[in-house]
């Protein structure tokens, strides 16, 4: 397989078993694009939690960052037409590390500010380009240019909140305190 074919060249791509061509900028172009950034970013966020070697519960971050992406190529399958989904097993598989996670930290009464350990940086960073794609995925399905199940909403909308509860678990293990915002 080449790394290019040039057909590109005037602004336009294709998506899964349609033979008309759209132009790179339409709103499904946009989104595949933003789902394809956070899926990159995250591996840079894999590759910095296995040097940390975190684990939470009988799992590494990095698996649990792996399993991300794969869902993310889900993702980005069912956008581009193909007859793939996210299934409700994998929304209730975010739920529960979620939930989990979510058992392990302090109370959330108040917003915090990103940062304190580098990977908890990254897992904020990744937590905002997932809150992007899962825009353009919704403007897509809201426009009827690609009708997206709701298992995969559901999962988009649930990314942005695992990706929140692994930056503050990275930064407990890391034994930083978070810091809120003082509004001054």
């Amino acid at each position: 397989m080449a790394l290019f074919t040039g057909k590109g060249d005037n602004g336009t791509t294709k998506t899964f078993g349609c033979d008309q061509r759209i132009s790179k900028s339409s709103n499904i172009a946009e989104a595949l694009g933003s789902l394809d950034e956070t899926n990159s970013f995250l591996g840079l966020v894999k590759v910095e939690s296995d040097i940390l070697k975190f684990n939470f519960r009988d799992k590494s971050f990095k698996n649990i960052v792996h399993d991300i992406q794969e869902n993310l190529f889900i993702v980005q399958a069912e956008l581009a037409g193909a007859d793939k989904h996210i299934t409700e097993e994998k929304v209730k598989a975010a739920e529960e590390i979620i939930n989990a996670i979510e058992k392990e930290l302090p109370p959330i009464k108040t917003f915090f500010i990103s940062g304190g350990s580098r990977l908890a940086a990254l897992f904020d960073i990744s937590r905002t380009f997932a809150r992007r794609a899962e825009r353009r995925v919704v403007g897509v399905n809201d426009e009827n240019l690609q009708k997206i199940s709701p298992n995969t909403l559901a999962y988009l909308n649930r990314l942005s909140s695992l990706l929140y509860a692994l930056a503050r678990l990275s930064n407990h293990l890391s034994g930083i305190q978070e810091k809120a915002p003082d509004y001054k």
